[in-house]
């Protein structure tokens, strides 16, 4: 799971509002494994970076300051085709920028993503 280097970001804990919602659509559309801590705690198993995700009406998006969670994908279209299909709501339309691509988007909960691609 995380690698625990001296100074290294290791871990990232976000709000949901229904965590069994959000395990849903992040194993959808990115294949990621998760295991509870209880019924208000989950936590991402199969990602260099652990991430957590609490139960709260609290939700995580740039335009109140939060961090963006930005994911790398090898192919930015089937990414944002996975989004939509499992219900992800893009907020900011794939744009280009110096080194790359990406898209925003809302997770079940109105935590705000965002998947790149060189």
């Amino acid at each position: 799971m995380t690698q625990n280097t001296h100074h290294h970001l290791s871990y990232l804990e976000l709000p949901v509002s229904d965590l069994a919602a959000s395990k849903a659509f992040f194993q959808q559309v990115f294949a990621w494994s998760f295991v509870d801590y209880g019924p208000d705690y989950t936590c991402v198993t199969d990602q260099a970076l652990g991430i957590g995700f609490f139960r709260s009406e609290l939700h995580a998006q740039g335009v109140t300051g939060s961090a963006l969670p930005v994911l790398f994908s090898t192919d930015l279209d089937a990414s944002l085709k996975a989004v939509r299909v499992a219900g992800g709501v893009i907020v900011k339309p794939t744009f280009e920028f110096p080194g790359g691509k990406r898209f925003h988007f809302h997770d079940p909960s109105g935590n705000e993503f965002a998947v790149f691609a060189e």
